[in-house]
């Protein structure tokens, strides 16, 4: 069962040129998808657009299976697919690593132990174990950033959407997170700006451009 579709995608912020004006595109189980395009293009917007963070003026959106138009049919959909956002500092809010990493299960009604049996498997697969009880906010970037990763693997989704996940890494941590992402199962949409990245961690790749996804031409 196909994860996302977007179909026709028209899309305009109020006072602005459009910046979808057709956009499609799918996400299988187990793909790898990268889409490409200029700052600005809209690659954010379809991200959002897919969780259903803001709504298209046009077009359809399809998720495991259903079409999903109101506020909520999209809650089952931001639970079986996890987003990593640009900036991690829009994504932990709670003092610590340990605490930040249960927020989720815990809003998913695991228990307490559960919870902290969920916290302690995802830090010792990610190799992060140390961090467990280090207060989240004086982090270092990429730091901040294989966390943010730890807390959306610990809702355990279907699917992970990147938006520009190397931003602020160092060259170490960068090839922690590509290391980490190499081993996972699940179906990945990525938007990154850094090309060796992107061919490693993706197998498919759509261009963003003038509003409309398009494969890219050899």
């Amino acid at each position: 069962m196909t994860i996302i579709a977007l179909d026709d995608i028209h899309f305009a912020y109020p006072g602005y040129d459009p910046v979808l004006t057709g956009a499609s595109f799918r996400l299988e189980p187990g793909q790898r998808l990268a889409i490409t395009g200029p700052n600005g293009s809209g690659k954010s917007t379809l991200f959002r657009i897919a969780l259903g963070l803001q709504t298209p003026d046009a077009g359809r959106v399809t998720a495991f299976g259903q079409e999903r138009r109101a506020e909520t049919d999209f809650h089952d959909v931001r639970r079986r697919i996890g987003l990593v956002f640009q900036d991690p500092d829009d994504q932990l809010f709670c003092p610590t690593v340990a605490e930040d990493i249960a927020f989720g299960p815990l809003n998913l009604g695991r228990t307490k132990e559960q919870a902290i049996a969920i916290v302690d498997k995802i830090l010792n697969d990610l190799d992060l174990v140390h961090l467990r009880d280090r207060i989240t906010h004086k982090l270092s970037g990429g730091e901040k950033r294989l966390v943010t990763l730890a807390t959306v693997l610990a809702m355990e989704p279907e699917a992970l959407l990147l938006d520009e996940p190397t931003n602020a890494l160092d060259t170490k941590n960068e090839a922690r997170l590509l290391e980490i992402l190499q081993t996972l199962p699940q179906a990945i949409l990525l938007v990154s700006h850094a090309p060796k990245f992107r061919e490693a961690v993706a197998t498919d790749e759509l261009i963003l451009s003038n509003g409309k996804l398009e494969e890219p031409r050899i």
